[in-house]
């Protein structure tokens, strides 16, 4: 696993009318709520004044939920944020890796930015650390939270597409 973090974010505001949908799941939603919490308060930060929030059950339906938003074509980006923990079964796998890919062939077919803000961690507490934890860290590794994270990618996105002249 790379230790290498991005640098930091040098954003300072979303593009005037940003839209932007947040799709989060229930399950392990004490971890979910956190992430959602710290994602709309950056997307807030960052003058992002229309979102729009979603649950549905766990990560596997999130793909399914965001191509229903995305297919509306009301949102300039959408946001799906979840959490999975590995267990004593292949269930993990299955899960983690349906849905990161539902996410980013929805992302490509929709020509839209479709962020992973999903945590696939091994415990509870790695969970817990990258979603803020207790100031971000865990055995003395900074994790950070992975909501800003997301909030953060997502306007990076928009700011990506209008530059290249995408109209939508």
């Amino acid at each position: 696993m790379s230790t290498a973090r991005p640098t930091a974010s040098t954003l300072t505001s979303a593009p005037s009318g940003t839209r932007v949908a947040v799709v989060a799941a229930r399950f392990n939603a004490d971890i979910v709520q956190r992430l959602t919490d710290s994602c709309l308060k950056r997307l807030a930060s960052l003058n992002v004044t229309q979102t729009q929030l979603v649950h549905v059950p766990g990560a596997f339906e999130l793909p399914s939920a965001c191509a229903m938003l995305a297919r509306t074509r009301k949102f300039d980006a959408i946001i799906a944020l979840g959490c999975v923990i590995r267990g004593d079964t292949p269930h993990f796998e299955y899960v983690a890796g349906s849905c990161a890919s539902g996410l980013m062939q929805l992302g490509v077919i929709e020509a839209m930015p479709v962020i992973f803000g999903v945590l696939t961690v091994n415990t509870h507490e790695q969970a817990v650390a990258r979603a803020g934890g207790e100031h971000g860290e865990v055995h003395g590794a900074v994790h950070g939270d992975a909501g800003i994270s997301a909030a953060e990618a997502a306007v990076e996105m928009v700011l990506l597409r209008k530059g290249i002249g995408d109209r939508r």
